[in-house]
């Protein structure tokens, strides 16, 4: 199934019923009195997380949406039935959006979560509600209110407490297959994986993490090139980011390059997001030789002014991935448990989060004006970074 991270879509809630305009007439019955029922409420739009969804795919297809109208009401004081509630479901980690406002309206970060984006109308009143002593035969009715509609813009970003970033042919793929049982394609000639991948870790009993893979970045990547901004975004949940470089690449740029390009693209999309807890992952040494090994890796660090944890790794084989997977088990446990007594450290990592989002949607927001003016003709792209410029963007199948 293709992968769809984001979506637009038109939603109105139903109209609420009219009141009804009625007297009671019955045989024997000289003047019967208002019987005119009340409408029904118009139905809402809801909003529901899925766990089984993993894409907005559907969404690209269908665009609008309407709740049920509450009927009208009736005579003998019969009320009219309400618009049932339109349920959208939507993966879990769906951030909603109003087109119009730019508000964030909620974030679905919990299985059954919901969230009402559109109220449905109020019911009119029928003639019954209007009688009194001084008026016995009232001819007043309400009509039912309008729904509320709206433009609603879905990102979807991957819930995963681990993300890998890196560049094409970094063995993040084959670090994930690894580690965990999710089996993204990987092959013994260069491509970059298309779609994220999510894999979950799992380290000892009753202990797991959930890692992903999002497609390889390359430089420009923040400003459109590749497919890097599309998917950049979805390091934003991550409470740490595996920084991995392939000490053995096959082309012509230096480990230390591509380290570099790396940093400077993730900085670039979102500062806070640059600034957020990363571990450097030197992949690959089984395939230096054992004398270069050390000046390759010391390479990297002294170019990156790194002096995080690093981990010295080959995903094909599996040597060093394990004391790695368990020394990110210890700090996301710990991380999770001083997130559940810390409400200062709660608000903290919430108010990155938005900082980045924030950040994310200026930067991807520039890039589609950029896009924009290109097409109208009125700024020459030759110098601008374009997804096709790319052979990253092309999955090579022998």
């Amino acid at each position: 199934m293709k992968f769809v991270d984001e979506a637009s879509i038109y939603v109105r809630a139903g109209k609420g019923g009219n009141g009804c305009l009625s007297f009671w007439r019955e045989k024997f019955v000289a003047k019967g009195g208002p019987d005119g029922g009340d409408g029904g409420d118009g139905g809402s739009i809801v909003l529901e997380a899925d766990a089984a969804l993993n894409t907005l795919i559907d969404y690209r297809y269908t665009r609008s949406y309407q709740a049920e109208s509450g009927e009208g009401g009736k005579g003998r004081d019969m009320t009219g039935s309400k618009g049932a509630d339109l349920v959208l479901t939507v993966p879990v980690g769906t951030t909603v959006i109003d087109e119009d406002t730019g508000e964030t309206l909620g974030d679905l970060t919990r299985d059954g979560e919901r969230l009402k984006v559109a109220q449905g109308g109020d019911k009119g009143l029928g003639n019954t509600r209007f009688k009194s002593s001084t008026n016995r035969a009232p001819r007043q009715t309400t009509k039912g209110t309008e729904g509320e509609e709206r433009s609603l813009k879905f990102e979807l970003k991957l819930l995963a407490d681990v993300g890998l970033l890196g560049l094409p042919n970094a063995g993040k793929s084959t670090f994930i297959r690894s580690v965990s049982s999710a089996k993204p394609k990987v092959a013994d000639y260069p491509f970059t994986t298309l779609v994220p991948n999510l894999g979950v870790v799992k380290v000892k009993k009753h202990q797991s993490f959930v890692i992903a893979d999002i497609p390889g970045i390359i430089e420009g990547a923040a400003d459109g090139a590749g497919l890097g901004i599309r998917f950049l975004k979805h390091l934003v949940r991550n409470r740490i980011l595996l920084h991995l470089v392939d000490l053995a690449p096959w082309d012509d740029i230096t480990p230390a390059e591509a380290a570099v390009i790396a940093v400077n693209e993730l900085h670039q999309f979102s500062p806070t997001l640059g600034a957020r807890e990363r571990w450097l992952v030197l992949n690959k040494i089984d395939m230096v030789p054992e004398e270069e090994r050390e000046e390759r890796c010391q390479a990297v660090i002294d170019a990156l002014d790194w002096q995080g944890p690093t981990y010295r790794v080959s995903a094909i084989s599996g040597e060093g991935t394990q004391v790695l997977c368990l020394d990110l088990m210890t700090a996301l446990d710990e991380r999770r448990l001083l997130l559940k007594e810390d409400e200062a450290a709660r608000e903290a990592e919430e108010e990155m989060r938005q900082k980045i989002d924030e950040e994310g949607r200026e930067r991807i927001q520039l890039y589609r004006e950029s896009k924009r003016a290109q097409a109208r003709g009125e700024v020459d792209d030759d110098d601008d970074f374009d997804d096709d410029d790319y052979d990253v963007e092309v999955e090579y199948v022998k």
